[in-house]
């Protein structure tokens, strides 16, 4: 597993130097990639139906418990099915689709990032690296919306999702951070059998909160749908596997892999229930009116992730079967669709769903995929999506007594969707083919084959439901309730109250499908109501942040050294006083004072003169001169008390300080007056204030209890360890090597500063 997930990194790395040697044009064998993962998994298929899991672990940094814990149950094998088949059909198509394309190898290389990324999330059993899969998903996710890169509304979709999604990644490390302090593991799997523990403890609901946030905004539930459309920016190839079958479904696999172990709570059920309906009915309604084929399909997408968080939130055995099934029944029809109108608009240039009719008479096999996924997105007999409709009824069927208000709403989504699956995926290819669009012709194989091949899936797991039963989806289904299921999947289950609701839904559907007729007047009645949008409510907040920002930037990044002085030393001298005021009593032991001598009396008279200088000269260098005067006034204090190696480091430094202030100050005027007078008061009341507080803080430090293990490890082991005689020298360049190291490289880097601002300057006057 480990290798499935980092060979698609190492892909990503290698493909633009293979790509660059390999003179053929032909890039359908970036597609062998994903498809040895999907062959691999397909493979280890009936080691999970026999022992329900697989799981490994390799150290990574285990001091801290961060391993790289890899976890196939049923559930992570129906999304890795997923994430590699629809990935290899996804390669392929891409292979015709950005055909000559002059970035072709940075898309595979994006592609494949996306697709390990993936498989490391839903394979993931650590909940740290579970969290970084996670965010490399939304990274690379932002790479592939943001492809087309000269066109500023790309660009601007890719910022959108990455910000909506990048906040839903910090509450999901909350989430994770959460559940590891209240479990005291790291495993998610070992986390089922604590579910009580968790649920009784304070930290519950917020865990549920950040948790639901960290899926509602990658899977783009109300209110944090409006990425998705946006999304829609991003080329063919990127809408069909991110936001049909894996990127928006990550959320829903999230909330479906902890269900085992916050679920069954009506602190769960209750907000997912509702935040499911909400988002379902509000999607699909919206998606009655969009004229833009891929629109069409992001609010459908949008309606179909809630149905599923409605699903998980409903919580009963039927309805995780029922949002099971629904995964695989959405990403087989949609991924589909998407296939089919990137051919659409790759052939006529448009995907204006009122301009598009009889394209069946030039390209057929097209036609033919979308009408299958047409078929099972409305849920008709025979096809895999009537099978899922007919779960989603009974799962709403049993809930006691809000059985009817949850099937209504049920039947106005799938309503709605059956005919935006019949906007996208048959009114394109049937009635009177226009003249314009006489002279199209059929795509190759590589591009019609992926569509028609999902297609014909669609229809052949709703003939055989029986191929998926007992090999895949009872194993998801044992891996959500903890039981052994009891369920047969079959197409026909007798005439039955579900049965009328399927025909009321394909009925209903299909007269709204003839009766509606979306047009520029209908969309812009719906416009109209877009100024109250989360989307605009979202966007005003944002402009209201950024002028919020920009005034706090300028008002104290405003490039002048003095205010941000002021505002470093006003802050600590507020922090030192109310410390002082609130747990500290002065007191100064005059007795283990020694007596100032002469040389000492000397010493501390030169450095007020000094200091008088250095504050009230008028000329800079005047005033560099002084500050050099006051240290090397340390300096001779350091002798004194016989610290002679610190006499020879200050000396050091005060004299490479002054030659540099000299070099920087000697081409600039003698003396500009740049404070007046309420300024200099000011920065003189500033100054005695902190100089007065770090007084007080050094004389109250004298009466605090010495401790002197520190300074006797160092003593003992200067030698022994570091080889060295002096123990200030070993603590600089042993024990604390890094931290002077740190200090030297901040040195260079500010010399480097100064000598290009010197050069630059030089430059500038020799110009002149």
């Amino acid at each position: 597993m480990l290798i499935a997930v980092t060979s698609g990194f190492v892909f990503a790395l290698v493909i633009p130097l293979i790509m660059g040697r390999l003179k053929s044009k032909s890039t359908l064998w970036a597609a062998l990639l994903p498809l040895s993962i999907f062959v691999f998994f397909l493979s280890i298929l009936p080691e999970i139906q026999d022992n329900g899991h697989i799981r490994v672990s390799y150290q990574w940094v285990p001091s801290i418990g961060v391993n790289l814990d890899f976890y196939l149950d049923g559930l992570s094998m129906l999304f890795v099915l997923l994430i590699s088949g629809i990935g290899t059909l996804v390669f392929i198509y891409t292979s015709a689709y950005l055909k000559g394309h002059h970035f072709l190898d940075r898309f595979y290389a994006y592609l494949s990032m996306f697709m390990a990324s993936m498989l490391g999330l839903v394979l993931s059993d650590n909940i740290y690296t579970l969290f970084i899969f996670w965010e490399l998903t939304s990274i690379s996710s932002f790479f592939l919306i943001g492809f087309n890169n000269d066109s500023e509304a790309s660009r601007k979709s890719a910022l959108t999702a990455l910000a909506i999604t990048g906040i839903g990644g910090l509450f999901l490390l909350a989430a994770m951070v959460g559940l590891g302090h209240v479990t005291q593991l790291n495993q998610i799997s070992a986390m089922s059998s604590l579910s009580e523990v968790i649920q009784g403890n304070n930290l519950y609901g917020w865990i549920l909160l950040f948790l639901f946030l960290a899926a509602f905004t990658k899977s783009a539930q109300f209110p944090f749908h409006f990425w998705l459309p946006g999304a829609m920016k991003a080329p063919t190839p990127v809408s069909t596997y991110l936001h049909s079958a894996t990127m928006v479904k990550a959320g829903i696999y999230l909330l479906a892999r902890f269900t085992p172990v916050l679920g069954n709570h009506e602190w769960w059920n209750g907000p997912l229930i509702i935040v499911g309906a909400i988002t379902m009915v509000y999607a699909a309604i919206h998606a009655l009116f969009r004229l833009d084929l891929k629109g069409i399909l992001a609010y459908s997408t949008i309606s179909a992730l809630g149905i599923l968080v409605f699903l998980i939130g409903l919580g009963s055995s039927a309805a995780l079967l029922a949002a099971a099934i629904f995964i695989l029944v959405h990403a087989l029809y949609k991924a589909t669709l998407f296939l089919v109108t990137g051919i659409i608009d790759h052939e006529t240039g448009t995907r204006d769903v009122s301009q598009l009719r009889g394209l069946n008479k030039v390209m057929l096999p097209v036609g033919i995929a979308a009408l299958l996924a047409a078929i099972s997105n409305a849920g008709i007999p025979p096809s895999f999506g009537f099978v899922g409709k007919d779960l989603i009824y009974a799962a709403t069927l049993g809930m006691g007594d809000l059985a009817w208000p949850l099937t209504i709403l049920a039947i106005i989504t799938n309503v709605a969707l059956l005919f935006a699956g019949f906007l996208a995926g048959i009114k394109p290819f049937f009635g009177k083919l226009p003249e314009r669009f006489q002279n199209l012709h059929l795509p190759g194989p590589a591009m019609y084959a992926p569509p028609l091949l999902l297609g014909i899936l669609c229809i052949l797991f709703g003939l055989a439901p029986f191929l998926l039963e007992i090999s895949l989806i009872h194993p998801v289904v044992a891996g959500l309730t903890g039981t052994d299921p009891d369920f047969h999947l079959q197409l026909w289950h007798g005439f039955n109250l579900i049965l009328l609701l399927s025909v009321i839904t394909i009925g209903s559907g299909t007269a709204l499908y003839f009766i509606l007729k979306p047009s520029e007047n209908l969309l812009s009645k719906v416009n109209a109501f877009e100024g109250i949008s989360p989307e605009s409510i979202v966007r005003l907040i944002s402009r209201g942040f950024a002028k919020f920002s920009s005034g706090w930037t300028r008002f104290f990044q405003n490039g002048y050294l003095r205010y941000y002085l002021i505002t470093i030393l006003g802050f600590i001298s507020l922090m030192l006083a109310y410390r002082l005021f609130t747990g500290i009593t002065l007191y100064v032991d005059t007795s283990t004072m020694t007596t100032v001598t002469f040389y000492e009396a000397v010493v501390l008279i030169i450095m007020a003169v000094a200091i008088f200088f250095t504050v009230f000269s008028k000329s800079r260098l005047v005033a560099v001169a002084s500050m050099g005067v006051v240290g090397y006034s340390f300096c001779l204090i350091f002798l004194f008390y016989s610290a002679p190696d610190l006499a020879m480091t200050q000396f050091s430094i005060d004299t490479l300080t002054v030659i540099l202030f000299v070099l920087v100050l000697y081409n600039l005027p003698k003396y500009l007056k740049l404070s007046d007078t309420r300024d200099r008061i000011r920065d003189g009341l500033l100054s005695l204030a902190f100089g007065t507080l770090i007084s007080i803080l050094t004389l109250e430090v004298m009466n605090e209890t010495v401790s002197k293990e520190t300074s006797q490890y160092y003593a003992e082991n200067a030698y022994i360890l570091g080889k060295g005689k002096n123990v200030v020298n070993v603590i600089l360049v042993d024990f604390r090597g890094f931290d002077t190291m740190v200090e030297i490289t901040v040195l260079a880097i500010a010399a480097i500063g100064v000598f290009g601002l010197l050069k630059l300057h030089l430059r500038s006057t020799e110009k002149e």
